[in-house]
């Protein structure tokens, strides 16, 4: 990873609409958004079939595209990045319900395969939901959960991004996994 100062002019430069700034900062960016996109995609229930190149090429896409690309740090970069992320996850498991449930080819067989695919995106998208339902009451914990479980950021890392302290993140994340855990059942956030 670059150093936060070439990071950061990298940033303005890509803010600032400066030609060639995209193609330098896509490889600076593009080895940790794999490592997070791998650390999410291992998450998911076997047999996914949004692989983690995909996902961050369309996180990435999302991001670039983005009429407002203000990004203050490489920390806020990797937190929109998130965002991003979970957006692709949910847009693809809505996608796949919609094929599964005879959306595209008509009516699909529920054999052991589709079964387990199916539930994998339902999984996706009852995550996505709870986190809705939080952030109406505490979206602080809610932004917690998306930039540690989907964007892969540590307890430091998320508390820069938050503008909070380590303490206040590490009782955000413990106290949203609990929750979340009521609302899907227990071991859903890891």
């Amino acid at each position: 990873m670059a150093a936060e100062d070439d990071f950061a002019e990298m940033l303005s430069g890509l803010q600032e609409g400066e030609p060639h700034t995209l193609e330098q900062l896509t490889p600076v960016v593009y080895a940790e958004l794999h490592r997070i996109a791998r650390r999410v995609w291992g998450q998911q229930q076997p047999g996914n079939t949004l692989q983690p190149t995909v996902l961050i090429h369309e996180a990435y896409l999302k991001m670039v595209r983005q009429k407002d690309r203000t990004f203050q740090s490489r920390t806020h970069f990797f937190a929109v990045a998130s965002r991003a992320m979970r957006q692709v996850l949910v847009n693809h498991a809505e996608a796949r319900v919609a094929e599964k449930r005879g959306g595209r080819n008509g009516a699909v067989s529920l054999d052991e395969a589709h079964t387990a695919a199916l539930q994998e995106e339902n999984d996706v998208l009852r995550l996505h939901e709870a986190l809705d339902r939080l952030a109406d009451f505490d979206p602080r914990k809610a932004r917690v959960v998306e930039m540690r479980y989907f964007g892969g950021l540590s307890i430091e890392e998320t508390a820069e991004a938050l503008a909070v302290s380590a303490i206040t993140v590490t009782r955000d994340w413990m106290a949203a996994r609990a929750w979340l855990a009521r609302e899907l059942g227990a071991g859903y956030v890891g």
